[in-house]
């Protein structure tokens, strides 16, 4: 919070809100996961060809933002980029605890409990990421060219299969795991590449 340097609200009152939304969303994915799936949520014992899948997925979708989306979104939000490493830390962490929980975690519980079915549940995630990005390329300030939104939405729809997917077979360790290697991609624009 103390990072965000333009604030339209008193910082207490975002602490709040978050906490508040926060504590709903992961009841949701508490109480109903596991009840619903049929897995666990918190998976330690991984298996290693699972892991390594989600590694190279990881690291390629890192890779593909890095080199063929930031050039594109950058100028038009330079806000969503970490200026530093600092900056890069309280990002991670956030999209660790929020963005997961918001755009995955929670609604895929919320959907598994209405639908009971995990393709149904699937496609919730799917439209419901494809309508936070439209909300979001319309509140950017620059227009997007209609190649740039098309390669955005296929991404998106993309990253929210593998994301159901690796988060139904290896737990939220996975899911995070994949958030961390798509988020390390800052890392490179920190190095010079």
């Amino acid at each position: 919070m103390l990072l965000w340097e333009k604030r339209p609200y008193l910082t207490w009152y975002i602490e709040s809100i978050l906490f508040c939304c926060g504590f709903v969303m992961w009841a949701f994915v508490f109480a109903w996961h596991t009840e619903y799936t049929h897995r666990p949520l918190f998976t330690l014992r991984i298996k290693p060809m699972l892991f390594a899948s989600a590694t190279v997925v990881g690291i390629i979708a890192g890779l593909g933002h890095h080199w063929l989306l930031d050039p594109s979104l950058r100028p038009a939000n330079p806000e969503d980029y970490p200026v530093d490493f600092r900056h890069w830390v309280a990002q991670v962490l956030f999209t660790l605890s929020f963005n997961q929980l918001f755009l995955l975690f929670a609604p895929f519980a919320w959907a598994m409990r209405l639908f009971r079915n995990e393709r149904v549940a699937t496609w919730v995630i799917v439209a419901f990421g494809v309508l936070v990005l439209a909300l979001k390329t319309d509140a950017s300030p620059l227009p997007q060219s209609a190649l740039l939104i098309l390669a955005l939405a296929t991404l998106q729809i993309a990253s929210a299969f593998f994301g159901v997917w690796f988060y139904l077979r290896g737990g939220i360790f996975l899911a995070w795991w994949i958030a961390f290697l798509v988020e390390a991609r800052h890392l490179l624009t920190f190095g010079g590449l």
